[in-house]
């Protein structure tokens, strides 16, 4: 499955557009990580368990996308964006859409 945040693929034509294609996650962290996240703050720096969530959520949001792009029969996924937002407070969503298609051989 070719992926990319660009509209065109070089090299390749598009086929055909299957149509938007999108993979999410929730996730957040359990209250002790919360607690030292809070006192992060007061020190500065990387909240590194924040960032561990937040990778982790980008793979499975990208993973859900990619299936939901196989479902349809695409080749590629072209104009990948990721979007993230807060839910409550300690929890995000991470979405990932983009445009599935048709490539031709």
């Amino acid at each position: 499955m070719i992926l990319t945040t660009t509209n065109e693929i070089p090299g390749k034509k598009i086929k055909k557009i299957l149509g938007i294609v999108r993979g999410s996650t929730v996730r957040s962290k359990h209250i002790g990580k919360d607690i030292m996240a809070g006192l992060k703050t007061i020190v500065g720096g990387e909240v590194k368990s924040y960032t561990e969530m937040l990778v982790e959520a980008r793979e499975e949001a990208l993973n859900r996308l990619i299936e939901h792009a196989k479902a349809l029969g695409a080749d590629a996924v072209v104009g990948v964006r990721f979007s993230s937002s807060q839910i409550m407070q300690g929890m995000s969503e991470m979405l990932v859409y983009g445009t599935a298609v048709k490539l031709s051989k």
